[in-house]
């Protein structure tokens, strides 16, 4: 058992574990009330000098756990403080994370719905010639042939530049080696007059957009007319 004389070293580890509450606090000020009452009663006795050192003593240790009382308490505070600017912090955060995500999903949507105007906007006109041309066809069907296939291919030019504005790109092909990352080969035919995996037909004209791929263009590719005669031959046997 400790002695309850024996003073309290304040560095003690033990301290720490005291808690800052009112309960503590009451029992402090009852200990040191019952020191000024004992030194008080020894005082009227006159007891010897070693008593008042004892009740010295114990009033110390009582100040020393005031003392201790007094920086939990203080500690306990600032911990409480700093709790709730963290749980503004993340309030804060909170509300503007919800706010970009709903940004976020309004310009994707505006995006999905939208995203497309200008290139409709650009081709407007090539619609109006287009009506234009139509009526004009049904205003003189007996009139020149050759006017309405012009018209028509002016209205072609301008659709097309009206998508090469928004990157689109014709892929060439014709008279080009075959390339199946570009081609997409529809059939193959013998010929003498260009070399093997040439592309001498364009079936479908194939587009990219910028740096990626619409629809490679369909193509017939050449093939050694060598091997057409041998494959014959081999076939009359």
């Amino acid at each position: 058992m400790s002695d309850p004389n024996k003073p309290i070293d304040p560095d003690d580890e033990g301290l720490e574990s005291i808690p800052a509450s009112d309960e503590l606090e009451a029992a402090l000020r009852e200990a040191e009330q019952a020191v000024d009452e004992r030194q008080q009663e020894r005082a009227s006795a006159q007891d010897p000098p070693g008593a008042v050192n004892a009740d010295s003593a114990d009033k110390m240790t009582i100040e020393l756990l005031s003392q201790e009382l007094q920086n939990l308490k203080a500690e306990h505070e600032a911990t409480l403080e700093k709790v709730g600017e963290e749980s503004d912090k993340f309030l804060r955060l909170q509300a503007e994370f919800e706010n970009f995500r709903r940004r976020t999903l309004k310009e994707k949507q505006d995006n999905f719905k939208y995203g497309h105007q200008n290139l409709v906007k650009d081709l407007l006109s090539t619609v109006d010639n287009l009506e234009r041309a139509v009526a004009h066809g049904e205003e003189n069907k007996d009139g020149d042939f050759q006017s309405l296939l012009q018209g028509v291919e002016l209205v072609q030019k301008e659709l097309l530049g009206g998508l090469a504005k928004h990157g689109m790109e014709k892929i060439e092909a014709a008279g080009m080696p075959f390339d199946p990352e570009f081609h997409e080969a529809m059939a193959q035919v013998p010929s003498a007059d260009v070399p093997p995996n040439t592309v001498i037909d364009v079936l479908q004209t194939g587009y990219m957009i910028r740096d990626r791929m619409l629809r490679p263009a369909r193509v017939v590719v050449s093939k050694a007319a060598e091997e057409s005669q041998g494959e014959t031959a081999g076939t009359d046997q």
